[in-house]
């Protein structure tokens, strides 16, 4: 770079740690997901099927543990860990995308006004599936943090819970079963939706960071490894 650029600490080293944690998470979460939505068209057996929740639901206490964590840190956190830095539609928003129309090319130090946008629904998206899989973990196969209240209302003998599995009729009380089946209902939908949002926004926010490299001409894709971009001197 030239004596006009100078390079700016922007990422932190726990901001990129949440951002390949999570690229990591939701790229297993997805394929295994998809695999799951179409085991009966790929042969998958019950069991097959089993174990591949299972490993779906263990991935998403990964993915969940560590979205909990950037949430919190949103609140507490240090400059562009902060929401406030981060999140559209917070004070000044409006003015930044007023902005953006008249000065396409307009270098900033975090997010610019799109990419704030698509943070925004990125993480909305990804808050939904984390919710409605916990609930679905724990109807489905009765895993924490729900599973072992939902094994709980649909025993037949509550003394006998361990005998309540995946797929299985045993020590299950068919009435209160179905009732189950009804609360889980629209988590699973919300579940469906969000997962389809994430297919289509994930490529979007990709091909959104290469056009803004383009633009912008920041190092944006390595400050996501090393936490430095490039900006012109004279502005912050």
């Amino acid at each position: 770079m030239n004596n006009q650029f100078q390079q700016v600490y922007v990422w932190s080293r726990y901001l990129r740690l949440f951002h390949w944690l999570n690229v990591l998470a939701i790229t297993i979460l997805l394929i295994l997901g998809l695999i799951i939505f179409n085991a009966k068209t790929l042969g998958v057996s019950v069991d097959g099927k089993i174990l591949l929740k299972t490993i779906h639901v263990i991935t998403g206490y990964v993915f969940a543990s560590n979205l909990l964590l950037r949430l919190v840190m949103g609140f507490c956190g240090k400059g562009y860990e902060r929401w406030r830095e981060t999140l559209p539609f917070v004070k000044g928003f409006t003015k930044e995308l007023a902005d953006l129309k008249h000065h396409p090319h307009k270098k900033y130090k975090g997010h610019n006004p799109l990419g704030k946008l698509m943070v925004g629904a990125l993480l909305l998206s990804m808050c939904v599936q984390m919710v409605s899989g916990l609930v679905i973990a724990g109807t489905d196969i009765y895993y924490p943090p729900l599973g072992q209240y939902f094994a709980e209302g649909i025993a037949v003998d509550s003394s006998k819970i361990d005998l309540i599995k995946p797929y299985s009729k045993e020590n299950v009380d068919e009435k209160a079963y179905q009732a189950m089946r009804e609360i889980r209902a629209p988590f699973i939908t919300a579940h469906v939706y969000a997962f389809y949002t994430l297919l289509l926004l994930i490529p979007l926010h990709i091909i959104g960071v290469i056009i803004s490299e383009r633009k912008e001409k920041t190092a944006l894709v390595s400050a996501m490894l090393n936490g430095y971009k490039y900006l012109p001197n004279k502005e912050d």
